[in-house]
């Protein structure tokens, strides 16, 4: 996932910059990245027109990320990475019945919200995609300050 593109380049420099993966970039399967206690996920699995993934395409995908999480017993913290990763996760989690309502939870960057006990906390951010770092909506500085943070959370005894 995010390996050989741009996204992908903001997201493994942060990851790096915080001690949670070997090195700053990925171009390929083999090129030797390790993340340390990091799981990579998609609310979308494919690559739809101009990056706007339809409601029935992010439908589709959804019970990929509901196993995957399933998956992950000792999950600490999740961050959303965009609004519809960040949508997606609050509906999967609505429909598990872990929340009765999404009205607690507001997208904005850098945002964490107690989901209740024994579950991930969730850590909100704008996507890395080109559009919000060429456009400095996103700074490196912003999403370094996002794993900096999930990594306090997901690892304090």
């Amino acid at each position: 996932m995010f390996t050989g593109d741009r996204s992908g380049l903001w997201l493994y420099r942060a990851l790096c910059d915080v001690g949670l993966a070997n090195q700053a970039d990925s171009v390929s399967r083999d090129d030797g990245l390790e993340l340390k206690g990091v799981y990579i996920s998609a609310a979308v699995r494919c690559a739809p027109p101009d990056n706007k993934p339809l409601p029935e395409e992010i439908r589709n995908c959804r019970p990929y990320l509901d196993r995957e999480l399933d998956l992950l017993p000792n999950l600490r913290a999740v961050v959303a990475l965009g609004k519809i990763g960040f949508d997606t996760y609050l509906d999967l989690l609505k429909g598990r019945g872990t929340i009765r309502s999404r009205a607690a939870f507001s997208f904005g960057h850098n945002r964490q919200f107690e989901i209740g006990p024994g579950q991930p906390i969730l850590i909100s951010s704008y996507h890395p995609s080109q559009q919000n770092t060429s456009t400095g909506k996103l700074t490196e500085k912003m999403l370094l300050a996002v794993f900096q943070r999930a990594k306090r959370v997901a690892f304090r005894r």
